[in-house]
């Protein structure tokens, strides 16, 4: 079990804030009231949170995924960042110019993400690079994950196999959900296990139960270290699978009842909350608490967000990704 109670607490908090949010993400698509795709983390929250939370935004850089609305919270995103984003407010990150999960604050080391998914690899090796080049690289990390069906792609070789060779401190999640969109693992894949691959690139493997939380938080925890203090490309495979469709416009009826009702379908909140009161870190009192702040906070974010206004089509307003004196001037 890791040592630090309180973060392992926060951790979980901030599982329960994304499931929270993504609910009413869910809610708001199926209303009608959100433009593009919504795509939900539910049952990837522990091992995206645990990497979040291990990060120090503003000094690290984290490229999060679709599936890592857990990971942004722990990085430090707000939820009106969220909610602005997902409903096109033209204060968000993004002015409202741009796809919902796209959003990021660069200035702040969160790119925004890249639809080409592997190619995430390439910007936060680049990232560090730079860092290197200008002496600032001591002591930090880049981290970005990535899912089972992207460790295929070019992108992800070339961005890994720079990392290795390179030996720069990035750390690398695979979200083993056991599917590509609706593409099963061994038609993905020939090696026994994605850990295989880290042995290939030269790069230190680690291996967790993605529904485990306390072991997701100890195992990230560890390889966010181990980059840290110079160990080079860290790469985290998690076992897991997601507990919805691809997208919610999917619902995901490709998946075996047999996976669905096997160890790989846990819900690590459910699987946390056991090992929180079990563990004596925290009482169910206390959680039913942590879940009735979230909610108000969610919709709190949710109504301001709604009120705000939309991007004039008329104007043009392309400052979301310029420096921030330009991303400072009045809307």
């Amino acid at each position: 079990m890791p040592e630090n109670s309180e973060h392992v607490r926060l951790v979980y908090r901030q599982m329960v804030m994304s499931r929270v949010m993504e609910m009413k993400l869910s809610s708001l698509y199926k209303a009608g009231k959100i433009v593009g795709g919504v795509y939900l983390g539910k049952g990837q929250e522990a091992i995206s949170a645990s990497l979040g939370s291990c990060l120090q935004r503003g000094q690290d850089v984290f490229a999060p995924l679709i599936r890592d609305q857990a990971g942004r919270i722990a990085f430090g995103e707000s939820l009106l960042d969220t909610t602005r984003t997902y409903l096109g407010s033209a204060l968000g990150p993004m002015r409202g110019r741009d796809g919902n999960i796209h959003r990021g604050r660069p200035l702040e080391g969160n790119p925004a993400m890249i639809s080409h998914l592997g190619t995430s690899l390439s910007v936060v090796t680049g990232m560090l690079f730079a860092k290197r080049m200008k002496g600032e690289l001591a002591g930090k990390v880049g981290a970005t994950c990535i899912g089972d069906g992207g460790t295929s792609t070019g992108a992800f070789h070339e961005g890994l196999n720079t990392a290795a060779v390179e030996k720069l401190p990035l750390v690398v999640l695979v979200a083993n959900n056991q599917f590509a969109y609706s593409t099963p693992n061994d038609r993905q894949f020939a090696c026994d296990n994605l850990l295989d691959k880290a042995i290939g690139y030269g790069v230190a493997g680690h291996y967790v139960e993605g529904s485990d939380f306390l072991a997701s938080v100890e195992t990230l925890c560890h390889a966010v270290e181990q980059a840290r203090q110079g160990g080079g490309p860290q790469l985290v495979v998690a076992d897991l699978l997601r507990l919805n469709g691809h997208g919610e416009h999917d619902d995901g009826a490709y998946v075996p009842d047999q996976i669905r009702h096997s160890k790989l379908g846990r819900d690590c909140l459910d699987v946390g909350r056991e090992q929180l009161v079990s563990t004596q870190l925290a009482t169910e009192e206390e959680i039913d608490r942590w879940w009735e702040e979230a909610r108000e906070e969610v919709q709190q974010a949710v109504t301001t967000a709604q009120m705000e206004p939309k991007p004039d089509p008329y104007k043009e307003e392309w400052s979301a990704l310029a420096n921030q004196d330009y991303r400072n001037r009045p809307v």
